[in-house]
């Protein structure tokens, strides 16, 4: 199924992208300039359509079940393996050193993080990556960390693969057009794209440009299962959007740079021509993005809370059963109706890691201090609910039908890990907001032990 998107701004002309639908599924697409580009009845013929190479990019054991095995082909002019060797790149702030600095369990919040001008210092994607906090190791392939994304600049005549793990990235100010090995997605704020392991991208902006990104080493990103919901629910399969093969034949006569994150740091090597030759490809391992306004909301339409999990999105799995290395929550617009209830978030102390964070509006629970382009980090077992304010509003407020979070937008890393803190995070980024605890400090004691 193609679905037409809106149009996009380029230097020079108007596009309309086009894409298909469905989360997981088999999809198979040539760019229409080579039609019958793709081999009939087999992967690998002795001599591909047009004089392409035909390369396989696994996303899992050959030997997995059958509905976890992730893998596509892809039919270029040139093979990926056609580039000088890989060198080390000194560039952006990535770490996976958990222990460079002292952890910290207060509850942390950021200030927006600053997106530098590009008069002053131009930065692209790769060299705006900052690492924020994390826990694991690639090696050992199981692990996640959260990177901070500032950029003004787009991406020229470089791309960028991940060998580490997965790329949930989250846009929160200004259009990302991402350009990748099957073809090119523009992914706005309210969006999430994912870029799997291994497979190379370049973005494109159009101005200050900043977001999140939730990185999973050794799992790939699931829809939840919907249990009791039933068969509809949350996200739907049908809305995640994959692009369609589109390709460039383009020499770079001046070298160009591909970038690969491999064991938590950066090595660059040089090709003479663009990565972006593929000119047909088949199979379930992709790109794909997805609109947050498309999540079918679920809430308590009686009393007490849901808890957050029917707000999960997407979730990476552990080998233990209902237990997530990392969920993608959102708290999107919806209606409060629960009655003889306290409706904001309850307090809480979680045997997760809680990293939030605020593409747009204001977050119920704290609706001063929090604000779009900043985030806040509840870590294991540290206490964490709503400030003063919200509590005694709620507490005292006319229970009727309401809208909750219209005109927002926050969202939740949760994760089973305990996650550190780099020194970035809590010293460098010098966005760290130190009066954070003082939110809390106005709650009094309500306690009257002659009153029920």
């Amino acid at each position: 199924m193609l679905v037409h998107s809106s149009s996009y701004p380029s230097p020079s002309v108007w596009f309309v992208l086009q894409y298909m639908s469905g989360f997981g599924n088999e999809h198979a697409s040539e760019d229409p300039r080579c039609p019958g580009a793709l081999p009939e009845g087999q992967n690998n013929p002795q001599v591909c359509p047009y004089g392409l190479y035909a390369e396989q990019l696994s996303g899992s054991a050959f030997t997995c079940p059958r509905a976890t095995n992730r893998r596509s082909w892809l039919y270029r002019i040139l093979p990926s393996v056609c580039h000088k060797p890989f060198k080390p790149l000194e560039e952006g702030h990535l770490t996976h050193d958990w222990d460079e600095i002292e952890p910290d369990p207060n509850q942390l919040r950021w200030k927006p993080f600053e997106i530098p001008k590009a008069s002053q210092n131009k930065m692209d994607f790769v060299s705006g990556l900052h690492t924020l906090c994390g826990a694991g190791e690639p090696r050992g392939r199981n692990g996640i960390a959260v990177h901070i994304f500032v950029c003004n600049t787009s991406m020229t005549d470089r791309c960028l693969y991940n060998s580490d793990g997965d790329f949930l990235i989250v846009p929160q100010q200004g259009k990302l057009l991402i350009t990748t090995e099957f073809g090119k997605m523009l992914v706005e704020p309210n969006e999430i794209c994912v870029i799997q392991q291994g497979m190379r991208f370049s973005v494109e902006v159009f101005g200050e440009t900043r977001g999140y990104i939730l990185e999973v080493y050794g799992a790939h990103f699931e829809l939840p299962d919907l249990g009791p919901i039933g068969a509809n629910g949350l996200a739907n399969p049908r809305d995640f959007l994959v692009p369609v093969a589109w390709y460039e034949d383009r020499q770079v006569p001046g070298g160009y740079t591909v970038i690969s994150k491999y064991q938590g740091k950066l090595f660059a090597a040089q090709q003479d021509y663009s990565p972006y030759n593929v000119v047909a490809w088949h199979g379930n391992y992709t790109p794909y993005k997805y609109h947050l306004e498309k999540f079918m909301v679920i809430n308590a339409v009686a009393f007490d809370h849901a808890d957050p999990s029917i707000f999960t999105v997407l979730t990476a799995k552990t080998t233990r059963a209902g237990v997530a290395l990392a969920d993608f929550v959102i708290f999107p617009p919806r209606w409060g109706v629960a009655n003889n209830t306290f409706r904001p978030p309850y307090y809480h102390r979680n045997c997760m890691s809680e990293f939030m964070g605020l593409i747009k509006g204001h977050y119920e629970a704290k609706e001063e201090g929090f604000q779009p382009g900043g985030g806040s980090l509840h870590s294991m077992m540290t206490p964490h609910g709503p400030d003063a304010d919200c509590f005694e509003k709620a507490s005292r407020a006319k229970l009727e039908p309401e809208r909750v979070a219209d005109g927002t937008m926050a969202f939740m890393f949760e994760s089973s890990l305990s996650l550190a803190v780099t020194k970035w995070g809590l010293q460098t980024s010098n966005r760290l907001d130190k009066n954070y605890y003082k939110c809390w400090e106005p709650l009094k004691s309500h306690f009257n032990p002659k009153c029920k």
